[in-house]
């Protein structure tokens, strides 16, 4: 079965030392909101319901009568998430703004987004409309893997920081580019200490 954590292992398996890489473009399923992820029942995590619930209506449609050309079975790949934080962590988490996303294998096209949504919302008595196919062109970024709590990112972003400045980079949240995390471990089940999340940030040359 196709995995994107095995098969891309340079987006999804960095190494805990930053590095440049140039990401291609991508398709995902999106998400956009505002507020605190750790919210319960709050916008983000209504976010996350939603997304997933759609994800895997899409990986298991072969099971129904709805036909994909092209498919082929896959693992969902994890949850990632697009931040506007301006290279720094904001100790307002209420104001934060993000974009929910998990990535589409090529074949899924906008369209089997849509019917997706429609029977995500009948099967699961959820409102999927705010659900929308999204493609990312990343570009040029450096990344790591940061192993441990989330609120311990700012150590891992200063690391990243002083990488670039040595080697002639700064970041570049220009048109749109946001601060990029995948998220390599379930919150609910992984001991805080113990969470490995990719970090990503645009970048260009100094």
């Amino acid at each position: 079965m196709f995995d994107f954590k095995k098969e891309y292992k340079e987006y999804y398996l960095p190494k805990n030392v930053p590095s440049v890489v140039t990401v291609p473009a991508a398709n995902f399923l999106a998400v956009t909101g505002t507020g605190d992820p750790n919210t319960p029942d709050g916008a983000y995590q209504q976010a996350l319901a939603k997304l997933y619930a759609v994800a895997y209506t899409l990986k298991m449609s072969y099971k129904t009568d709805y036909r994909i050309a092209g498919f082929f079975e896959y693992v969902v790949p994890p949850l990632e998430g697009f931040w506007r934080l301006e290279g720094k962590m904001l100790t307002d988490k209420s104001k934060l703004e993000w974009i929910s996303v998990i990535r589409l294998p090529d074949f899924i096209t906008p369209e089997h987004v849509q019917w997706a949504k429609e029977t995500a919302a009948k099967k699961k008595m959820l409102d999927c409309a705010d659900v929308t196919f999204r493609r990312v062109d990343e570009g040029l970024c450096v990344q790591i893997l940061h192993q441990g709590s989330y609120d311990d990112e700012p150590a891992t972003i200063a690391r990243m920081e002083q990488f670039m400045q040595e080697n002639g980079y700064q970041t570049d949240f220009a048109d749109g580019r946001l601060h990029h995390e995948i998220y390599l471990s379930d919150p609910r089940k992984t001991a805080p200490e113990k969470l490995k999340t990719v970090i990503r940030l645009p970048i260009r040359k100094a």
